[in-house]
C-alpha cells in the first residue's frame, strides 16, 4: 500500500509540472469536456451513490450525514452548473499582481502560480471530488483525492468520468488522482507524501481535521466547521429577522454555514424570543435554551455553557439571551468557530461595530449565514471554508489555490 500511494502521488507531481504550462483555453476546454462526461455519467453516478447510501445507513449514520452524502438528478445538475461557473472565472495563473524596477535596473514581477499538487481528504459529500478537481484544473494544479468509506462508490464514478474527459483530450490522467483503498492507514500514508503533495485540505468534521493536523508532513489548510451565530439586536426589523433566521437554520440544518446559535437582545426577549422559537419548532427544529431564555420558552431544553461551543449538524438550535451588542460580540468571539456570524439591526453604528469586531471569516449584516459558499459568493465553487488566517481565510476559491512567485529580469546583473 505504501508504494502504491507513493506512486499515485509521484505521478500527480509529474503531471502538475506539465500542466502548469497549459493555457486558459485548454483548461476551459477540459472543463467543458468534464461537464459532458459528468452529465453523460449521471445515471451511473446516482446508482453508485445508492450503494453508498445503503452502506451509510447500515453504519447508522445520522440524517444530516445522509443528506450530505446523497446525490440525485438535481444535485448532479448543480454539479454541472458549478463547472460552468468555474469556466467563466478569470484564470489567476500568470497574473502579475505587482511589478517594479529596482535602482540597479532589475525588473521584478510578482506573479500568481499554481501550488502544485493539492491533497483533498473529505468525508460525506461526494461532490467535493468534482469541485476539487475543477478548481485545481482552473488554477493549474494537480489533485490527489481521498474520500470516505461511505462515499467511495460515488467518488469512483465521478473520478472515472473526469479521467475519461482527460483521456479524450490526450491529457495525463494522473492530473486527477484517487486513493481508493478502504484501509484507514492509506490516509496516514498519503499524509506522509510531502515530497509530492504541496498542501493538504481536510473537508469534514473535527475528527478528520485532528487526524490531518497531527499526521501531515506538508502544510495543512484546514476547512473548519461552523458554530454560526446570529444576533437579533434591539433595533432589528423583526419580520425581516424571522425570514433570515428561518432560512439560515431550516433550509439545510446540517451544513457548515447553517445557523447554530440564535442570540436575542435582552431588551426585546420578552416580546420576541418565543415567537422565534415557535417558528423554528414548527419547522422541525429542536429548541435548546440558556437558563435565562428558558423563562420565555418553557418547552426549550435547558443547556449549560459547555454546549455553547457545539455545532449540531442537525435540526437543533441554541437560543441565548445577551445584554447588548458588546456582550453579543464577546459571546461570538468566545464560542464560535470563526466561520460565519450575522447581526440583524437597523442601527448603522451597530453594523460598523459588528463588522469590525467580530473575528470570523464571514461577517454578515442583515443576511443569512447560508451565503458562505464559493458559488454564492461569486467564486464558482470552493475547496472549503478556511477559518485560518494564513494563507487564506473564508471560501477557498481558485485564486486561493495559487501562490505568488517573483520573476526577476536582468541584463547580466551580478551582486
Amino acid at each position: 500500500m505504501e508504494k502504491e500511494i507513493k506512486n499515485i502521488c509521484q505521478l500527480a507531481k509529474d503531471a502538475s509540472y506539465t500542466f502548469a504550462r497549459v493555457d486558459t483555453n485548454l483548461k476551459n476546454n477540459l472543463l467543458k469536456n468534464i461537464k459532458k462526461h459528468i452529465a453523460d455519467s449521471a445515471k451511473k453516478i446516482i446508482e453508485a451513490n445508492k450503494k453508498d447510501l445503503v452502506i451509510a445507513k447500515n453504519n447508522n449514520r445520522d440524517a444530516a450525514f445522509i443528506d450530505r452524502l446523497a446525490l440525485n438528478e438535481e444535485r448532479v445538475l448543480q454539479m454541472c452548473k458549478g463547472i460552468d461557473a468555474v469556466i467563466a472565472l478569470e484564470d489567476p495563473v500568470g497574473k502579475i499582481v505587482s511589478s517594479y524596477d529596482l535602482p540597479n535596473g532589475l525588473h521584478v514581477d510578482r506573479v500568481r502560480s499554481p501550488l502544485g499538487v493539492i491533497g483533498i481528504i473529505f468525508e460525506a459529500r461526494p461532490n467535493v471530488a468534482l469541485d476539487a478537481a475543477i478548481l485545481c484544473i482552473k488554477s493549474g494544479n494537480a489533485v490527489v483525492l481521498r474520500g470516505s468509506r461511505e462515499s467511495i462508490n460515488s467518488v469512483e464514478a465521478i473520478v472515472d468520468a473526469i479521467k475519461s474527459a482527460l483521456t479524450e483530450l490526450n491529457m495525463d490522467t494522473a492530473l486527477v488522482s484517487l486513493i481508493s483503498s478502504l484501509d484507514r492507514q492509506a490516509t496516514i500514508e498519503m499524509l506522509k507524501q510531502d515530497k509530492y503533495i504541496d498542501i493538504v485540505i481536510p473537508r469534514g468534521g473535527e475528527g478528520l481535521k485532528k487526524v490531518v493536523l497531527e499526521n501531515a508532513t506538508m502544510p495543512v489548510l484546514a476547512s473548519a466547521g461552523g458554530n454560526c451565530h446570529m444576533y437579533i439586536a434591539k433595533s432589528a426589523d423583526i419580520a425581516m429577522s424571522k425570514r433570515v433566521v428561518y432560512n439560515a437554520k431550516v433550509s439545510r440544518p446540517g451544513v457548515c454555514n447553517a445557523l447554530e446559535t440564535l442570540l436575542i437582545d435582552k431588551s426585546i426577549a420578552a416580546k420576541t424570543l418565543k415567537d422565534f422559537c415557535d417558528m423554528l419548532k414548527e419547522a422541525g427544529i429542536e429548541i435548546r435554551v440558556s437558563k435565562e431564555a428558558k423563562k420565555y420558552c418553557g418547552y426549550g431544553i435547558e443547556i449549560t455553557e459547555d454546549e455553547y461551543y457545539t455545532e449540531y449538524h442537525a435540526p437543533q438550535i441554541k437560543v441565548i439571551i445577551v445584554n447588548g451588542i458588546d456582550e453579543a460580540i464577546y459571546h461570538i468571539n468566545k464560542y464560535s468557530t470563526n466561520h460565519s456570524d450575522s447581526i440583524m439591526t437597523t442601527d448603522e453604528k451597530e453594523m460598523e461595530q459588528f463588522g469590525t469586531q467580530v473575528d470570523s471569516a464571514a461577517v454578515y449584516i442583515n443576511a443569512s449565514t447560508r451565503f458562505t459558499d464559493g458559488f454564492e459568493l461569486g467564486l464558482g465553487a470552493e475547496m472549503g471554508i478556511s477559518t485560518q488566517k494564513l494563507h487564506v481565510r473564508g471560501p477557498i476559491g481558485i485564486e486561493e489555490l495559487t501562490s505568488i512567485k517573483y520573476v526577476i529580469r536582468g541584463n547580466g546583473h551580478i551582486r
